[in-house]
């Protein structure tokens, strides 16, 4: 029997005032023993450069959640009974390369539990099958791992160190100028100007990659794991030297260029939206129906002081793909991909684009970026699109101020001083 993360753990973000000093003081105090020192694992071909087209588009592909086995022989879960005798991995391998063609990305980004390791009888070949279609399309792609990729006959760092290792991928095994980093898979990636432009040496979107990790490592603490302290250190020394590159020469801006965040566990913050204030379903049964950690590590807050990221996109929680704006930042779900995930019968999988616009200068050539757009393609009949929304745009985007944020968490904190005294 395939067991759903419902079934492992409950969703309920159970944290006092007290409590959260108790999680302060571990994540101050200990290491995590998924920690890297000083390791380097690099690809040449993992620092090729990404770029507008010439159309002055970028567009990426998330596939969240593929859970991808053994192939043919590995069966789908919760689809109609018209389907079970003939569904398996050979369908998610089929819509991958369906949305490929479709879209037609600059950027493949698959957000974790890539492979579901439990029921893999190799990892590597499992990945191997699972990268196939985006291998095959010479497009380049990334990675970062879920819960359950590392489940298998690799471990998480083994797992990380394979996708790197592969065709085409820029995947990069950690940032090799951090000596000390959480997890396996945290890095970024530039995306330059259209080529032969004033900004085409520039980063004009920047595209951060961070491992959530998989379950928690501290033994009073059940559930999900969460961004560690050391990873946004990293976030923020990255952020900050892109934005002092943009907004100096040549070509120095003004405003910071856009960023977008991948990772697979979604924030607790993604517990703020309802019907009136997302895109989207969210359909996720248990709790809230967000499945996040237990504990608020503070990320989405560093996001916010940061001031660059636009969006997030995660995945994890299959029957939830919504997109909603907290405090200037979209936080989205790609809904799931994969038909050996746990889905619903009867509910498409699904995928989510993005893609950036670049303005015209008033000389008539590609400037920086406009827009930032998206949308979700069904694995159906007609290959329907929805949900078509404006994540940002340079004309009504605007920084959100740290006092804002300060603002926001010391509401955050009386709230909680009020509930549990």
């Amino acid at each position: 029997m395939v067991l759903s993360k419902r079934s492992v753990f409950g969703t309920n973000i159970e944290m006092g005032f007290g409590f959260m000093v108790l999680v302060l003081v571990a994540l101050l105090f200990s290491f995590s023993p998924i920690c890297v020192f000083g390791e380097k694992h690099e690809n040449p071909q993992n620092h090729k450069k990404l770029r507008f087209d010439k159309n002055g588009e970028f567009k990426i592909l998330q596939v969240a959640d593929m859970h991808y086995a053994n192939g043919k022989s590995t069966l789908c879960l919760n689809v109609l009974p018209s389907q079970n005798g003939s569904c398996s991995d050979l369908n998610t391998t089929s819509f991958v390369q369906r949305m490929i063609l479709a879209e037609k990305p600059n950027l493949i980004v698959f957000t974790g539990d890539n492979i579901y390791g439990r029921d893999s009888s190799d990892s590597a070949k499992s990945m191997d099958a699972a990268f196939a279609p985006a291998i095959a399309s010479n497009i380049p792609w990334v990675a970062v791992l879920g819960n359950h990729d590392q489940e298998g006959s690799l471990s998480r760092e083994g797992v990380m160190k394979y996708i790197v290792g592969m065709k085409n991928t820029l995947s990069q095994f950690n940032p090799s100028e951090v000596h000390t980093i959480d997890g396996f898979g945290n890095y970024n990636l530039e995306v330059g100007g259209v080529e032969g432009t004033d900004f085409e040496n520039k980063s004009v979107l920047n595209l951060y990659f961070i491992d959530s990790g998989d379950y928690s490592k501290v033994p009073s603490i059940s559930g999900y794991d969460w961004i560690k302290p050391s990873q946004q250190l990293w976030f923020q020394r990255t952020s900050e030297k892109l934005q002092k590159a943009y907004k100096s020469g040549p070509m120095p801006q003004k405003n910071s260029a856009p960023g977008l965040a991948y990772f697979h566990i979604p924030l607790p913050e993604y517990a703020s939206f309802d019907k009136s204030n997302f895109t989207g379903v969210k359909l996720e049964p248990d709790g809230n129906g967000i499945s996040s950690a237990k504990v608020n590590s503070g990320f989405f807050a560093t996001l916010v002081q940061a001031g660059d990221v636009k969006a997030v996109f995660t995945g994890h929680d299959h029957l939830n793909d919504f997109c909603g704006k907290l405090t200037g930042i979209n936080l989205c779900y790609a809904g799931g991909f994969g038909y050996h995930a746990y889905g619903k019968a009867g509910w498409s999988r699904r995928s989510r684009v993005v893609v950036a616009r670049l303005e015209k200068t008033p000389e008539g050539a590609w400037g920086d970026v406009k827009s930032i757009n998206t949308w979700k393609r069904l694995d159906d009949q007609n290959f329907t699109q929805i949900d078509g929304q404006v994540l940002w745009s340079k004309s009504f985007g605007s920084k959100i101020s740290w006092n804002t944020c300060s603002n926001l968490l010391a509401f955050l904190l009386l709230n909680y001083v009020t509930k549990f005294s």
